[in-house]
């Protein structure tokens, strides 16, 4: 249904059909952008699921040894053991666009590339159970990160695709439905008013037929009687 502010104008009418087609085009390129979005969110997801897997494993593994590692040691001495960490862990945070979607990147480094700093104990006093559990978290880090980077992907994507949704369902449902109602309206306006001009012009031609007809008669009738 066209809308009641339009004004069937030809001036009108050009833009409307302007408004028309950039929406058709931005349809098409959000639509377009919506499924890519899908696409890429669909692949985090399942990317997700499997390392999600795979961290809760190696979680799991770690707790089953610190049990253990707890149960061979006292607690004063496991608390010792752990008090003062040798390794340190530093985390950057960057971005990278995709379709528009500020995703962070994590990466990390450690203080020393020696892998037994992960250690901050010695082995005399403690459990080989306990230097399991440290190095399964050791080697759970950088999936835990990548796990965390790939959690918030999807978070973000997951908004921005329901913003595209609603954007293509708005120039889907309503701004090309009615730009293409406002056209239409115009056009038979305007077809509408052309088509009374013509009729008018035909009157006045008729009028002027019939002007000039009468003149010529009542002309002839002069001369016949001045003859």
């Amino acid at each position: 249904m066209a809308s009641t502010q339009v004004n069937p104008t030809r001036m009108e009418l050009t833009k409307q059909k302007k408004k028309l087609q950039t929406a058709v085009r931005g349809h098409k390129l959000l639509k377009d952008k919506r499924d890519e979005l899908m696409r890429q969110f669909l692949d985090l997801v399942r990317e997700n699921m499997e390392l999600r897997l795979k961290v809760e494993d190696g979680i799991r593994s770690a707790n089953t040894n610190f049990v253990i590692a707890k149960a061979g040691m006292s607690e004063e001495t496991l608390k010792t053991a752990l008090m003062a960490p040798k390794q340190e862990v530093y985390l950057e945070i960057d971005k990278k666009n995709v379709m528009s979607v500020d995703i962070p990147v994590l990466e990390y480094k450690t203080r020393t590339s020696d892998a037994n700093d992960i250690y901050s104990y010695g082995f005399a006093f403690t459990s080989s159970d306990l230097d399991g559990a440290v190095k399964s978290l050791a080697d759970i880090l950088p999936d835990m990160l990548k796990l965390a980077e790939i959690e918030k992907a999807c978070q973000l994507m997951s908004v921005e695709i329901e913003k595209t949704r609603r954007r293509v369902n708005a120039l889907e449902h309503v701004i090309i439905p009615e730009a293409r109602a406002n056209i239409k309206y115009i056009t038979m306006k305007l077809d509408e008013n052309e088509r009374s001009t013509q009729i008018r012009l035909m009157k006045v031609k008729d009028m002027m037929l019939e002007d000039a007809h009468q003149f010529t008669e009542k002309a002839k009738v002069r001369a016949m009687e001045n003859a």
